[in-house]
């Protein structure tokens, strides 16, 4: 974490440590999922799972095929909305968004699910979610399944948890 003791004769230290901090969190957002020129509107965290369905590829074996998320957005400690396929983001307010993947990076490790950066592509409602033009998953932990199945129409849900960062276009 970056931070310094502020006091008036380090003025002009503190000023690049803090340029040198913004640097630093920017740098750790991969280029994939990057919105600049967007403001954040609200961070809201995820628990939920992501559901896979055992199902035919092309070749006709059985294989795990991601199916949707479930989960429940929360601030502060609070549920303050849920995120289901589409993908969907629905606020306590009765706005949602809906969104369409246009980048992505790697997770942290092989069994996080990956950041995504997602153009919006439909709203509902006029609450916190009404502005919002791009959202972007970062921080994930866990969600990936893998492995054979040996059942078409089974199901498989993996724990996960992420941000999302719901942003608009200009300040």
């Amino acid at each position: 974490m970056c931070w310094m003791r502020m006091n008036w004769t380090s003025l002009p230290l503190s000023t690049l440590v803090i340029l040198a901090c913004a640097g630093a969190v920017t740098a750790q957002e991969p280029a994939a999922i990057a919105a600049p020129g967007e403001t954040v509107v609200a961070t809201l965290h995820a628990e939920g799972a992501q559901v896979y369905e055992c199902k035919a590829g092309n070749d006709g074996k059985l294989a795990w095929g991601f199916r949707e998320p479930i989960a429940t957005l929360v601030l502060d400690g609070k549920t303050v909305g849920r995120h289901y396929a589409g993908p969907s983001w629905e606020h306590a307010d009765g706005s949602a968004v809906v969104g369409k993947a246009v980048g992505n990076a790697p997770g942290k490790s092989a069994g996080d699910i990956p950041w995504l950066k997602l153009e919006v592509t439909a709203h509902r409602g006029s609450g916190a979610l009404s502005g919002v033009t791009t959202v972007q998953r970062i921080n994930t932990a866990g969600g990936v399944h893998a492995g054979a199945c040996d059942k078409a129409g089974a199901f498989h849900s993996a724990p996960y948890a992420a941000d999302y960062v719901f942003l608009r276009k200009g300040s």
